[in-house]
């Protein structure tokens, strides 16, 4: 599904912004009962299902939520499924009701009825900033320097969390499986419930002696600067992805991305509306009665003229072809759309008023003018 048809996940699970994890929990609880295809007749059950689930799966985990709230779908892109649903714990969701496989409706299968994080490399999460950058930046492209903070492995440990030398011992809990099956019996039978080992986080190893320098992170918080190159076209709000400058992963895993949010700064003189630009222009009545040619100015800074005809009336809108947008789809422009707007002086001379008097007598309008004065009231209310 595109990010643009996709509802909002507060919609979706009718709850408002600041709904806490309990509120949030318990219309999950109502809409994923409502619509488990095992139970909904409804064709598009199992697709109302999911929407619900994902909803809950972002917001009930504080940093995918913090996420969304700032970027909203955009800031979602790149999870898989099993990125959505590893935190939530179906069974206590779905408890005293038989949901059957349930991960295979999110097409990752396992035959499990939980998710844990297997022990291993993992790749890091993504880091989200913006950039603002002007009209004609984004006309004609750019480059810009980014600072970020981002999670680094450890120079010291490489990422294993131990002290140099000294290797970590095999959990005893898990016996170096990074998980712990656990058996309960329902009424529906026998439920396996597969959880990460609480004793070494699911890694499977017990660090006996941190790593000194980053005291037994495995990574360390360190600023970098990101030369980001903005193509021709960019519009505001779309997302630029920078290939292995996120976090670090977990046990020297591959680095996650970094996403650039693109904003345009306010342009005094254009407004855009996708590939086209859209200005105003002021013309004289002169102008606009007798017809002229004027000089306009364009986005890349050049100048285009362009005749305006005799009798053209202020609002009258003119397209310049090709004086628009670069485009990132294609190697053409958009189009200039120019509103002349006829301007009528506040202050005339004595000789622009006679001229004008004799042009309405001319063109047949008799001109009034209200008397000024106690007299001229006077006058107003006899007749």
């Amino acid at each position: 599904m595109k990010l643009a048809d996709k509802r909002d996940y507060y919609e979706v699970l009718g709850v408002d912004k600041s709904a806490d994890e309990k509120t949030i929990k318990k219309a999950y609880r109502k809409l994923a009962r409502q619509y488990h295809p095992d139970v909904c007749d409804e064709p598009d059950a199992e697709e109302k299902f999911k929407e619900v689930s994902e909803a809950y799966a972002v917001l009930s985990d504080d940093e995918k939520r913090q996420r969304y709230d700032q970027f909203g779908h955009a800031g979602m892109d790149g999870y898989t499924a099993e990125d959505f649903y590893q935190n939530v714990n179906f069974e206590d969701i779905f408890q005293g009701f038989d949901i059957g496989n349930i991960f295979d409706l999110f097409g990752f299968g396992g035959g499990s009825r939980s998710r844990t994080r297997q022990a291993g490399p993992e790749r890091g999460s993504d880091i989200y900033t913006e950039v603002p950058i002007t009209l004609e930046e984004a006309f004609n492209g750019c480059e810009k320097e980014i600072k970020i903070t981002r999670s680094e492995l450890c120079d010291t440990c490489h990422g294993s969390k131990s002290k140099p030398g000294v290797e970590p011992k095999t959990c005893p809990t898990c016996g170096g499986a990074g998980q712990i099956k656990e058996v309960s019996n329902t009424f529906l039978g026998q439920m396996v419930n597969i959880r990460p080992c609480r004793e070494c986080g699911g890694s499977g190893k017990i660090i006996t002696e941190p790593c000194e320098e980053c005291r037994g992170r495995g990574s360390k918080r360190k600023s970098k600067t990101i030369k980001l190159e903005i193509p021709e076209g960019v519009d505001e709000g779309n997302h630029l992805r920078v290939s292995g400058e996120g976090n670090c992963g977990e046990s020297a895993g591959l680095e996650g991305d970094l996403i650039v949010t693109v904003h345009i700064k306010r342009n005094k003189r254009f407004t855009r509306q996708g590939e086209h630009l859209y200005m105003d222009q002021q013309i004289s009545f002169p102008q606009a009665a007798l017809g002229d040619v004027i000089s306009i100015p364009t986005i890349d800074g050049n100048e285009v003229e362009f005749k305006i005809p005799s009798g053209t009336q202020s609002e009258t809108v003119f397209k310049l072809r090709g004086q628009g947008m670069t485009s990132v789809r294609h190697s053409g422009r958009g189009n200039l759309y120019v509103t002349v707007k006829v301007v009528v002086p506040k202050k005339l001379s004595s000789k622009q008023k006679s001229l004008l008097k004799e042009f309405a007598e001319i063109s047949g309008d008799e001109i009034k003018h209200s008397e000024k004065g106690l007299f001229g009231r006077m006058k107003d209310a006899m007749k």
